[in-house]
């Protein structure tokens, strides 16, 4: 196959490689990077390509490869490495760690006063909904129109909201 031929093969397989190369990276710079190394490995690789073979199929392998490498490049990168001599407290279990439980029983004890100074009419719905009940169930249950579920679920979060407001950032 001449350089003009293998060229034109691989223009014609960019169209099927960028969606395959968004699925791996999951972001559309980070593809077209991914895409460019791999028709720059292509090129650069022609003579190992036998002619007969499917080049798409070739293509999907290079960029692969090139993805996985890349990603264990990053990775590599990324982990550090404590030769400190405190290394035991670093490697020790998070269960050894003890929690504050106070602070977490003053927070439900607001949430719970919250909610229940929330009217009934919305306080069930929301708890209902809360509780993993989707809008069509809650209608069902309280025999009430789906519309008005959902605006009584949006009333209490509404007031949770304004009365847990000491709690946001």
């Amino acid at each position: 196959m001449s350089t003009a031929e293998f060229n034109v093969s691989l223009q014609n397989a960019l169209s099927v490689l960028r969606p395959f190369a968004v699925r791996l990276t999951k972001g559309t710079d980070s593809a077209d990077d991914l895409l460019q190394d791999t028709m720059l490995k292509a090129f650069s690789n022609r003579e190992r390509f036998l002619e007969g073979t499917n080049i798409k199929a070739w293509l999907y392998t290079i960029m692969k490869n090139t993805f996985i490498t890349n990603y264990q490049r990053m990775i590599r990168r990324n982990t550090i490495v404590d030769s400190t001599d405190n290394a035991y407290y670093i490697n020790t279990s998070s269960d050894t760690l003890t929690q504050n439980e106070a602070v977490s029983s003053f927070v439900s004890e607001d949430i719970n006063k919250a909610l229940y100074g929330i009217d009934e009419v919305y306080r069930t719905p929301f708890i209902m909904y809360y509780r993993g009940f989707k809008y069509h169930e809650i209608s069902e249950r309280l025999r009430l129109p789906i519309g008005t579920v959902k605006n009584r679920i949006h009333i209490a979060r509404k007031d949770l909201k304004e009365k847990l407001a000491a709690y946001s950032n």
